[in-house]
């Protein structure tokens, strides 16, 4: 037997490696009784808002010294955080992605906008639209900011 001086953080007396361990805290695992019970409940994780993708320093700096573009947005799904512009000199259409959106508004379809390009890793051989800025919105549409606000233009 262990010697009753030599006691655990929660008093419980110490047994040698060799005697079955049982532990004297519940575990809070999910489907458990005391997980139901009122345990502690998981933390929800916050609202996804747009944020800045990393982009290695010689590729931010490409895109930043390029020349500005500018083209029609063609379509873009919030909850599938990308969509296209249909560039204004012509061509095919180019992605764009949520976190490349600046400005408090979502673009819908018909919104001009100015933007650059960079170069999409791994192969480099497409580009995709970066520091996105609406500058007109489309007249006669239901714009929506990022917060959920709508304002009817």
């Amino acid at each position: 037997m262990a010697d009753p001086r030599l006691t655990s953080p929660s008093q419980t007396p110490l047994r040698s490696p060799g005697s079955r361990l049982s532990l004297s805290f519940p575990f809070l695992r999910e489907g458990s009784r005391v997980w139901e019970e009122g345990g502690e409940r998981p933390r929800t994780l916050p609202s996804p808002l747009p944020t800045k993708r990393t982009r290695t320093y010689s590729a931010t700096v490409r895109a930043q010294s390029g020349p500005v573009f500018k083209g029609v947005c063609k379509n873009f799904c919030r909850s599938q955080g990308h969509g296209f512009l249909k560039p204004s000199h012509g061509g095919e259409d180019i992605f764009v992605h949520i976190s490349d959106i600046e400005g408090e508004y979502v673009p819908v379809e018909g919104d001009e906008v100015t933007y650059k390009v960079s170069r999409v890793p791994p192969k480099n051989l497409k580009v995709q639209a970066v520091e996105v800025k609406i500058i007109h919105l489309n007249p006669g549409t239901k714009h929506e900011t990022w917060s959920g606000q709508i304002l009817s233009s």
